[in-house]
């Protein structure tokens, strides 16, 4: 008798543990294009207000999350900063069918510090020529997509021959900001959503005509292996819904088109 009441005891327990221990959260694990550091977390704070789903959001450059994808990383989405990578990814079947979406398109800036004496809002291009100018950041283009739009930009204005020596390599187009920002570069070519941010209020930028590079179309896919697909449909659904697009363009991406 005292090992049954022992045994009802222990069961009872065990029955209030798993009562009294919250229902844990729904997570998406979103791998997002650097360039999204800024706009993605209010994407996810408005997205979590309505639907109790977290984002939780790592930031890297576009070619590095697609070899990790490849390689099995354990993401339910990829925020691409180059529409290409999540169409190889759909092509190679590790993607969701039919879920690609292009959900904006990007922009690139020349961008100076606060307190810097450069001014590429008034001199654009001559501003990379300026005597005071001994490195100039851009995002590594093997891998990100900023960066070849930097180097096209570069070589269409006559200027890339000339300033090679000049420049360093972000891993990604958020590195390459932070490389400005801490006078490791005087200047660089960097997205415009990262620029519009409170982090990098008070310099000066100039906005590289869109003639001057391919489109920087970016892509979003929701990946086969993700255990959340309908959470996940919901999330890219909010990102090109009208509060989606609002959110994204105030960080200067384009949204109009084909979203």
């Amino acid at each position: 008798m005292k090992k049954t009441s022992l045994l009802l005891s222990f069961i009872l327990f065990l029955f209030l543990s798993v009562s009294v221990c919250p229902a844990r959260q729904k997570e998406l694990r979103v791998a997002a294009a650097a360039d999204l550091q800024f706009a993605m977390p209010e994407l996810a704070r408005q997205f979590e207000k309505q639907s109790g789903v977290t984002i939780v959001a790592s930031y890297g450059s576009s070619g590095n999350f697609f070899a990790q994808i490849q390689n099995g990383a354990p993401f339910d989405l990829f925020f691409s900063a180059d529409i290409e990578f999540p169409r190889k990814l759909e092509a190679a079947g590790l993607c969701e069918p039919q879920s690609l979406i292009e959900y904006a398109r990007g922009k690139i800036v020349l961008w100076s510090p606060k307190g810097s004496q450069l001014d590429p809002a008034r001199n654009g291009w001559k501003s990379l020529l300026d005597s005071r100018v001994r490195k100039i950041a851009i995002a590594n283009p093997a891998h990100a997509p900023y960066g070849r739009a930097a180097v096209a930009a570069l070589q269409k204005a006559g200027l890339y021959d000339h300033l090679r020596s000049k420049l360093v390599f972000g891993e990604n187009i958020s590195q390459a900001a932070q490389f400005v920002q801490s006078g490791d570069a005087q200047i660089g070519i960097v997205a415009l959503s990262l620029v519009l941010s409170p982090a990098m209020e008070g310099g000066q930028s100039w906005e590289i005509p869109a003639d001057f590079y391919s489109p920087l179309a970016q892509g979003a896919v929701i990946l086969k292996s993700s255990g959340e697909k309908a959470h996940a449909r919901a999330f890219l659904d909010f990102v090109r819904s009208s509060k989606g697009r609002e959110i994204l363009a105030r960080y200067g991406f384009q949204t109009s088109g084909n979203n």
